[in-house]
């Protein structure tokens, strides 16, 4: 991933050392496992642990001319111990192991590394949305529907819906992570043929990381898709809260706006202009992460028992939507913690269009009072639909109404304009989400 869009706990991980220094820690584990169960001399184990080492420089120099990035490491930890004198030891390095051994495994370790730091992004930022839903748990906003005005909702509840989807993607997330903490030691095909399943379980344990049950050379690609559509899903709410602050922003609306900071400019050509550059930026960063995600469900499917062609892909889209979707969580905390809100527009957009939101309510009221349904509707549409054309005010055009004056009073009348009645269970919504009275 570019450098514009990587945190730098989220590129330590990714980065070159850290992926080499992770297969040397499987390889070592492997050691000191096979030195336990009889088949690499202690010695040696113990010789490899204080010794074994490598230069990145010198890893890439070598793959240029072998080819083989593994070989490649294998020879550079060979050429440290003979260095340091140990060259004997060297022959129990990546005994009896195969490649995608070490790489398959110490995979899982980064993935694990780069879950942890989504995972805390996670839940910073559920924290966030929670402390601004409770904020504004009363203020006033007309709720839209196929973007026109439905009926009255509070931008607590809009903000609550976030915080729900948050913790769903949260839950789904680490239930896919954990299945990805899974090593693997069981050969070229996966058949144990050179160690035995109670090394690889000593190994995995040494890594903190359970056994597959069962793999071919490599560790079922499912595990991976999963891990990357929940990413995705991330990403997909992180979109939605972003995409619903760029529409309060337009100039018409003017409800809410990302932080504009001082200094900050909108347009080399327009002066005047504030625009959620931020929100727009996630949305786009968004489609990259779906898109790997398609990616990650084409990597299923191997050749047999093993292919590289879901190599290449892994080495893109895993660095790639783990490092986004940290940015992006960044991003979102930051939006949502200094996010501007006008409850004073809200209440202003509310009252556009002259009550014709409470329309429903006039027909249910109309109907309990005795109106057949049929002609509750006609009449409500009616009034509703000539006031929408003429910018009438409904309320009082209901109010004047000699047929609806047969079946409501004017205190009835009144209640069904009532925004309060229309938002008495906001406490109890709230309860059901965060688990406590607000």
């Amino acid at each position: 991933m570019i450098e514009r869009y990587t945190r730098p706990e989220m590129g330590r991980i990714w980065g070159e050392e850290s992926k080499y220094r992770a297969w040397l820690d499987v390889e070592l584990a492997s050691s000191e496992a096979l030195a336990e169960t009889g088949q690499v001399p202690a010695d040696a184990a113990r010789l490899l642990r204080k010794h074994a080492d490598f230069d990145v420089a010198r890893i890439q120099q070598i793959e240029a001319r072998v080819k083989h990035d593994v070989i490649a490491f294998t020879t550079a930890v060979a050429e440290k111990m003979a260095t340091a004198g140990h060259a004997e030891a060297s022959r129990w390095f990546h005994y009896g192991l195969t490649s995608n051994d070490v790489v398959d495994t110490s995979q899982a370790l980064l993935v694990a590394r780069a879950s942890a730091v989504i995972l805390n992004g996670l839940n910073t930022l559920a924290e966030v949305v929670k402390t601004k839903a409770c904020e504004h748990k009363n203020t006033i906003q007309i709720g839209r529907t196929h973007g026109v005005h439905a009926e009255p909702i509070t931008f607590g509840l809009k903000l609550a819906l976030w915080y729900d989807e948050l913790r769903r993607g949260r839950d789904r997330f680490a239930a896919a992570a954990e299945e990805m903490r899974v090593g693997k030691i069981s050969g070229a095909v996966g058949t144990f043929g050179h160690i035995g399943p109670e090394a690889e379980e000593k190994i995995c344990a040494r890594l903190g990381l359970k056994p597959a049950p069962i793999a071919s050379q490599v560790i079922s690609r499912d595990r991976h898709a999963s891990y990357v559509s929940a990413l995705a899903l991330i990403a997909a709410t992180l979109e939605k809260i972003s995409l619903e602050i760029r529409h309060l922003q337009r100039t018409e609306v003017r409800e809410a706006e990302e932080p504009f900071a001082a200094g900050q400019k909108g347009s080399s050509a327009m002066p005047h202009k504030r625009n959620p550059v931020t929100c727009e930026q996630i949305c786009g960063l968004a489609r990259v992460v779906r898109s790997n995600a398609q990616a990650a469900l084409e990597n299923i499917a191997l050749w047999h028992e093993r292919d590289i062609s879901h190599s290449s892909v892994e080495r893109i889209i895993l660095p790639d939507s783990t490092t986004l979707v940290d940015y992006m969580l960044a991003k979102t905390e930051w939006l949502v913690s200094g996010l501007r809100v006008y409850p004073e527009r809200m209440k202003k957009n509310l009252d556009l269009t002259r009550g014709l939101v409470f329309s429903g309510q006039v027909l249910l009221d109309l109907a309990a009072s005795g109106m057949l349904r049929e002609q509750a509707y006609k009449l409500v549409q009616d009034h509703a639909m000539y006031c929408w054309e003429h910018d009438g005010d409904f309320r009082a055009t209901i109010e004047a109404d000699p047929q609806v004056a047969q079946f409501l009073t004017a205190e009835q009348i009144a209640e069904s304009f009532s925004v309060s009645r229309q938002l008495a269970n906001v406490d109890r919504i709230f309860a059901r989400v965060f688990g406590e009275p607000r």
